[in-house]
């Protein structure tokens, strides 16, 4: 294939009281073998050049571990593929002459900083209320290593826990749902006995911080699965599902 040129219309927003809008840009001779932000590095290196604010985009490792590169490309949360951060996406994905439509992450609990960004510290809010061990360092600590665990359970607690919290989960419900981000988080402690001493109090703190937070509710559609770049399973929800169960008939 040759290098492409590309049509980009982008979602510009000065911050979270700013109407915004779609802007469009044009891109020329974009290699195949970019990733998607390298093409959008172009891009802004183009607008710098002409003295124009560049595009605003949340970025880190681009290796697919951190999650921020956090963009709705073509409808889609990171874009025409599967298990794939943005980051990870190629440009040889995208044909010639294509009109390329970005968006931030569109979720009550998630608004826009500016362009592309958007403030997704719920996520963290959820995590302080109950993503955590409590452990006695008093010097009578039990060795890890010396607890034994089934390897189905250690398996899907290691599934679990593979959620990076990019958010692709949110922007991708209809309801903007955090469910499946929370019942990861609850899932990787409730299948293993250090989690399990908080169990209780863990589940209700988080789903309790994450309605607090504003997200919508689960409706059981399943497109936060297929469009999480880790492949996060729908199990996990009716996990924390149970697990919220169990913790109000205890009391």
């Amino acid at each position: 294939m040759s290098n492409m040129n590309l049509t980009l219309k982008i979602w510009r927003q000065n911050g979270p009281d700013d109407k915004g809008k779609m802007v469009e840009y044009k891109v020329s001779d974009i290699s195949e073998h970019m990733s998607f932000l390298e093409m959008m590095d172009v891009l802004n290196e183009q607008l710098i050049a002409k003295g124009e604010d560049p595009v605003a985009f949340d970025h880190d490792c681009r290796e697919g571990i951190c999650g921020m590169c956090s963009m709705f490309i073509n409808g889609e949360a990171h874009g025409p593929d599967r298990a794939i951060t943005t980051c990870q996406l190629h440009m040889r994905t995208f044909n010639d002459g294509d009109t390329i439509y970005i968006e931030p992450w569109r979720a009550k609990a998630f608004p826009v900083i500016k362009d592309l960004m958007v403030d997704r510290s719920a996520f963290d809010r959820i995590q302080h209320a109950g993503g955590y061990i409590s452990v006695n360092t008093s010097g009578n600590t039990q060795d890890a290593n010396a607890l034994p665990i089934a390897k189905a359970a250690a398996d899907e607690a290691m599934d679990a826990a593979t959620c990076i919290g990019c958010g692709a989960c949110v922007a991708t419900c209809k309801n903007s749902s955090a469910m499946l981000f929370v019942g990861a988080k609850v899932s990787q402690y409730a299948l293993l006995p250090q989690g399990q001493v908080e169990a209780a109090e863990r589940v209700k703190n988080m789903v309790e911080q994450m309605d607090l937070e504003g997200f919508g509710n689960c409706t059981n559609t399943g497109a936060c699965e297929v469009e999480c770049p880790k492949g996060i399973s729908l199990e996990n929800i009716a996990r924390m599902n149970r697990e919220l169960f169990k913790s109000m008939v205890a009391g």
